[in-house]
């Protein structure tokens, strides 16, 4: 009998499958073939984040499938001989390339883009916030004043974000979802990839550029970056966590950006120098910034940022929504159809690259 393992019961009640994805998932399985689910907890924080108990491993010996939070090496030993393809319920993948999936020939899959609607209404929030001076209002409200002032006085700060030129740092799935929705409202989006694709990067513009189906305007490489930051008013970050992503707005390149910019973090918060951020908020070179990601997590009593008048912060929670089981469950059943019939699977992750 094939099998195949579902290790997705997280602890945290919104990230555990539901019976009726479980359900579903196994009326979709051909004769021949059965699916365990393991009922220990399970932790898909970050990239995932836990060492398998005995349950999950010997639910794995003999499948040929393994879906979880993460892909541990002892997951790919316990399946040794039979396992074939493995999917992570995370779209990061930092915690699965060790050396074991690397050496590994087992298929390797991820949920990249599955968060990407909620994670950009998020960024669209975020931007409104700062640009429309919600945080004008919350400040006078906390303090029990009629402050309108602060939003007609000398210097305010408030913009339209309709005509606002916004950079995405990391064009990928969730950048995709995030220059649809400003683009819808009007706004100017470039985007930044690590390089063109194979046959081009999208539709020529006006300007000898490429352009996208959604209308954004797509940079590629350094060069790219350095006219991305130069031209951001608002700068949003949604690069992977790789080894050349990790440090990647250095001070330098923080202060690059316009004066008054907005800086939307939904990515990680390695990406980023966080002292030199601080800096650029307090002496407001920067708006604002709508921070979801940190370097250490949870955010520390002491950090400044928790104190920064023009900072607003979420618990890494970006991507969370009652909607994620329909696009995953989605994403599972069309790659588990390709795999029986041999085809390529999506969201096959580039070992090398690390997403």
């Amino acid at each position: 009998m094939n099998r195949i393992v579902v290790d997705l019961n997280d602890r945290r009640p919104l990230w555990a499958i539901p019976d009726w994805a479980v359900e579903e998932l196994r009326a979709a399985l051909p004769a021949g073939w059965a699916l365990t689910r393991t009922r220990a907890l399970a932790d898909g924080s970050g990239d995932g984040r836990r060492s398998p108990v005995p349950e999950v491993l010997e639910a794995v010996r003999g499948a040929r499938v393994y879906i979880g939070y993460g892909i541990p090496p002892e997951v790919l030993e316990a399946g040794k001989g039979t396992l074939e393809w493995t999917h992570t319920g995370t779209a990061g993948v930092g915690s699965s390339l060790h050396d074991a999936m690397r050496s590994s020939d087992v298929l390797f899959t991820n949920s990249a883009g599955i968060h990407g609607p909620p994670m950009a209404e998020t960024v669209v929030g975020m931007l409104l916030y700062f640009f429309r001076g919600f945080d004008l209002a919350v400040a006078a409200q906390q303090e029990g004043r009629w402050h309108p002032e602060a939003f007609w006085g000398k210097g305010s700060p408030l913009g339209e974000l309709s005509s606002a030129t916004v950079g995405i740092l990391g064009y990928g799935g969730i950048g995709r979802e995030v220059g649809r929705r400003l683009r819808a409202l009007g706004s100017r989006v470039m985007g930044l990839k690590r390089r063109p694709p194979a046959g081009g990067g999208g539709a020529p513009g006006s300007d000898g550029s490429h352009v996208d189906e959604n209308g954004v305007r797509l940079l590629f490489g350094d060069d790219g970056l350095e006219e991305l930051l130069r031209h951001s008013e608002a700068l949003v970050v949604t690069v992977p966590d790789t080894p050349a992503t990790r440090g990647l707005l250095t001070r330098e390149r923080i202060r690059a950006l316009p004066r008054g910019a907005v800086v939307v973090n939904v990515a990680r918060g390695k990406v980023l120098d966080e002292e030199a951020l601080v800096e650029a908020l307090g002496d407001e070179h920067l708006r604002g910034a709508g921070l979801d990601v940190f370097r250490n997590e949870p955010l520390p009593e002491d950090s400044p940022l928790w104190t920064l008048p023009n900072v607003l912060i979420t618990p890494h929670v970006s991507g969370v929504s009652r909607g994620f089981w329909r696009r995953e469950l989605d994403l599972i059943l069309e790659n588990f159809q390709r795999y029986l019939e041999g085809r390529a699977l999506l969201n096959q992750v580039d070992l090398e690259a690390g997403y």
